[in-house]
């Protein structure tokens, strides 16, 4: 719903490559803003305050080469996408923090395995980065 991974992906995308790239995030539907996907994400400095979750049909935008699904749900309207716009659909599946349980730093935990997931992915992918794109 565009409240966790896609955010996390594109906050990091962002932070690291800064205009290097153009970045959106989206989801099969536009849900609310996680709390805990805001938090994980200031411990890297990087904060999400201006993220307003988004749907596929919601971007403004969709001149991409590359869309990276982290979901069943999603890679499959990525696929959809592929029969009218020449792009490269890849799926990372990406487990959903939120069905994590027990206490706050239990939940933050599984929030910062998939930070932490992404951002190993982006580097493996991208290469070496650093902040801003330099």
């Amino acid at each position: 719903m565009n409240a966790i991974r896609s955010p996390i992906a594109a906050g990091l995308m962002k932070h690291f490559y800064g205009s290097k790239v153009f970045v959106a995030s989206c989801g099969v539907r536009a849900g609310e803003t996680d709390p805990f996907t805001a938090a994980v994400m200031e411990e890297f400095g990087i904060p999400l305050g201006r993220h307003r979750p988004q749907s596929f049909e919601d971007l403004a935008d969709t001149s991409f080469d590359l869309v990276i699904s982290l979901s069943p749900e999603a890679h499959h309207k990525a696929l959809e996408l592929t029969r009218t716009m020449a792009i490269e659909a890849v799926y990372w599946p990406t487990m959903d923090p939120s069905v994590a349980v027990g206490s706050r730093e239990q939940i933050l935990e599984a929030y910062r395995e998939v930070r932490d997931g992404l951002y190993s992915r982006i580097r493996a992918r991208f290469g070496t980065i650093g902040a801003g794109g330099v």
